[in-house]
């Protein structure tokens, strides 16, 4: 029994074909771990160009309001049609947006450029049929 024991324990030629075999995997998986590694570096390389890159943000397209003078104060005139009273406004650069109620009850929106200094839009609020 104690022989049968050492037997087991000893490494036995492997027969020719089953040798093959595990060079073949031993070749396929080193080849694999070569592209996994490959493939790694290039993960942590496009992390580390990414991460060295600093770039600014593309500037705002949008004018601002013009400033007066010190002591000055802009002035402007937006004629409304007759009747309407306004319900809000929006400021976005150098553009607001009217939103009224018109003297029949019906809505619309007007887009005035304070930079222009003229009105650039009119949006009649309807309900669909």
């Amino acid at each position: 029994m104690a022989a049968t024991a050492q037997d087991d324990g000893e490494d036995k030629p492997l027969d020719p074909a089953v040798e093959r075999v595990r060079r073949k995997l031993v070749r396929f998986m080193v080849i694999n771990l070569g592209i996994l590694f490959i493939a790694l570096m290039a993960v942590v390389a496009a992390i580390v160009y990414r991460a060295g890159r600093t770039e600014e943000p593309p500037a705002a397209a949008v004018p601002e309001l013009p400033l007066p003078a010190p002591g000055e104060v802009t002035r402007g005139e937006i004629a409304l049609p007759q009747g309407a009273r306004i319900a809000g406004h929006a400021l976005s650069g150098s553009r607001i947006s009217l939103d009224l109620v018109l003297a029949d009850g019906g809505r619309a929106i007007l887009i005035y450029d304070t930079a222009a200094g003229r009105l650039v839009g009119r949006l009649d609020v309807t309900t669909a049929p």
